[in-house]
């Protein structure tokens, strides 16, 4: 697959990007050469080869999950927080209607 001038201004078109006639040339070749490499890509053999996402191991650094661990942001604090509210319905905060 290869590109022409027409095709990478049609393309920077999408991209928004300004590109003048001596700058669509210079970009010919070198799209080009971005593409003929990815086509170099696709004939090597990975058969046998894992697909990975990182070169190193990660493992995420999970904390425990425990209910009520914070006095002020944990649970059960149902009654202090509806006490801010301008109308509490049946243990829920009380909205105007807004669809008749």
């Amino acid at each position: 697959m290869s590109v022409d001038t027409a095709t990478v201004a049609k393309i920077a078109s999408l991209a928004r990007i300004k590109l003048g006639d001596q700058e669509l040339e210079a970009m010919v070749p070198e799209l080009n050469g971005i593409l003929s490499w990815v086509e170099q890509l696709g004939e090597v053999d990975v058969t046998g080869v894992e697909p990975m996402t990182a070169v190193i191991p990660n493992t995420l650094r999970l904390r425990d999950d425990v209910i009520d661990a914070d006095p002020l942001t944990g649970g059960n604090r149902r009654d202090a927080v509806l006490a801010n509210a301008p109308a509490a319905e049946h243990g829920f905060f009380g909205v105007p209607k807004v669809i008749e």
